[in-house]
């Protein structure tokens, strides 16, 4: 019997998958617990269009976040930090801060986990940073921390 798996059975099959199955197999335990559907063409046609539609949102997020990496990289965000001891900084400049000036300057929501720094930022002057926008799609800013 040919069935569409609901959720992964270890053994059997991952979540989305079309496979043939015994018969016995199938009726007393995938369909009676739930874990997968008869494939039949009202299924399958249901499944091709929920794969369908991932793929469509997967290619929206992909673009979306070459766009903004587009808008972004090169560029040069500036972070204003109060002054500490010896021209340091109170504190240091933080990914969550990186990211609300972004914001602010180029209009572009970048969440904090995104952003990578290669060290600790304590002191004035310019940085690099990495944003991580989506697998394989990055943008290289410049931070640069000015006393406020």
């Amino acid at each position: 019997m040919k069935v569409i798996f609901t959720q992964d059975v270890k053994g059997s099959g991952k979540k989305g998958e079309v496979k043939n199955v015994s018969d016995g197999y199938a009726r007393n335990m995938l369909l009676k617990k739930g874990l997968a559907v008869e494939a039949t063409a009202k299924n399958l046609s249901e499944l091709a269009g929920k794969q369908s539609s991932v793929a469509h949102k997967i290619d929206v997020e992909k673009q979306n976040a070459q766009e903004t990496a587009d808008k972004l990289s090169g560029k040069t965000v500036k972070a204003v930090a109060k002054a500490g001891n010896g021209g340091r900084l109170f504190g240091a400049v933080t990914a969550a801060q990186i990211a609300e000036c972004i914001e602010a300057q180029y209009q572009c929501k970048i969440d904090k986990k995104k952003i990578s720094l290669k060290s600790d930022i304590k002191n004035f002057g310019t940085y690099e940073a990495e944003i991580r926008l989506y697998a394989g799609i990055t943008a290289k800013v410049t931070v640069e921390v000015v006393e406020g």
